[in-house]
């Protein structure tokens, strides 16, 4: 993906929103917004912005697994298959 094609304004976002924001919805990709020559914000669709999130927190959970593993805290998946058997049987 090139950024450098996607980099606008700030006066072109504010004359031109409605075509951005289906520019962003078709192309999915973001858009860097700049305001006085600094680039400041970008700006994506809705889709895109939620599988980032999605994406994040599935990154996280794993991160937190890989501390969990490093601290010891796991369990052989042996004994873990069995306590759900029990409780399956329990209900």
């Amino acid at each position: 993906m090139r950024y450098s094609s996607q980099v606008k304004p700030i006066s072109y976002l504010k004359a031109n929103a409605a075509g951005v924001l289906r520019q962003l919805a078709d192309q999915r990709e973001p858009m860097v917004i700049t305001q006085n020559g600094e680039a400041k914000a970008v700006i994506q669709d809705v889709a895109s912005w939620e599988e980032t999130q999605e994406t994040l927190a599935l990154l996280k959970i794993l991160a937190l697994g890989n501390q969990e593993i490093e601290a010891g805290k796991v369990r052989p998946l042996a004994h873990v298959a069995a306590r759900l058997r029990a409780q399956h049987k329990a209900e």
